[in-house]
């Protein structure tokens, strides 16, 4: 019995890396979504998220960001990819494939805070984090439109999870005309207007990616609905 309680001791930090042993339980998936059609901004990611200086995104997907990041210990290394305004520039170029969400500001991709590149312990939130968006392979759950992570060429336990959100077509480097979120409450930084109850808008329906993950396709140049990393 001793042996057999060791091995499996052995074994926790990889049972957990894998999302098997959970230490604590998985967040209830997005009961709604909501279509935000509001016009978006690229701004800086906020003290609140812990991210890599300089990290920006649009600021539709914000309040999930912050509500994701006070409850699972994630650092986001990428945003935004793409100029801004003022002829800078930010993010990763050369990390994305054509046509990724980063270049359009509704993609981050994340790891555990004080984590290193060998799945471990550390990154048993983050594996839980990639099964809440994703249960099911190649099936995220709304608002996300593509959930890379165990599976997915370049991504992973050790490597980083990537999420993008539902968003309406946009060109490379242009802001979506929508952005699908779930909604998270005043309490979590988001803000209805005084005196109206906001109502629930109908998603518009995206179009599905191909089997196996994101697409490098550019579809002439514009985003259909988004694509992964």
């Amino acid at each position: 019995m001793r042996h057999l309680l060791a091995a499996v001791a052995s074994l926790a930090p990889l049972l957990l890396c894998l999302g098997i042993a959970k230490a604590s339980p998985a967040e209830p998936p997005p009961a709604s979504t909501r279509i935000v059609h509001a016009p978006g901004k690229i701004v800086p990611i906020p003290a609140s998220i812990p991210h890599e200086a300089g990290d920006m995104v649009d600021n539709r997907i914000l309040p999930d960001l912050r509500w994701i990041a006070k409850r699972y210990p994630i650092y986001v290394t990428d945003g935004y990819s793409g100029p801004l305004p003022d002829g800078k520039h930010v993010g990763c170029d050369e990390c994305h494939v054509k046509g990724s969400d980063h270049y359009n500001g509704v993609a981050v991709d994340v790891v555990p805070i004080g984590a290193g590149a060998v799945c471990n312990a550390a990154w048993a939130p983050i594996t839980r984090l990639a099964l809440w968006a994703e249960p099911v392979q190649n099936e995220p759950v709304p608002p996300f439109r593509w959930v890379g992570y165990n599976g997915d060429a370049g991504h992973g336990c050790g490597n980083h999870l990537h999420l993008s959100w539902n968003h309406a077509p946009a060109k490379q480097f242009e802001l979506a005309e929508w952005v699908e979120v779930f909604p998270v409450g005043p309490a979590e930084g988001e803000t209805a207007p005084r005196g109206k109850r906001r109502k629930k808008a109908k998603a518009k329906p995206t179009p599905p990616l191909p089997t196996g993950g994101y697409s490098p396709t550019s579809f002439g140049g514009v985003s259909p609905g988004g694509v992964g990393d």
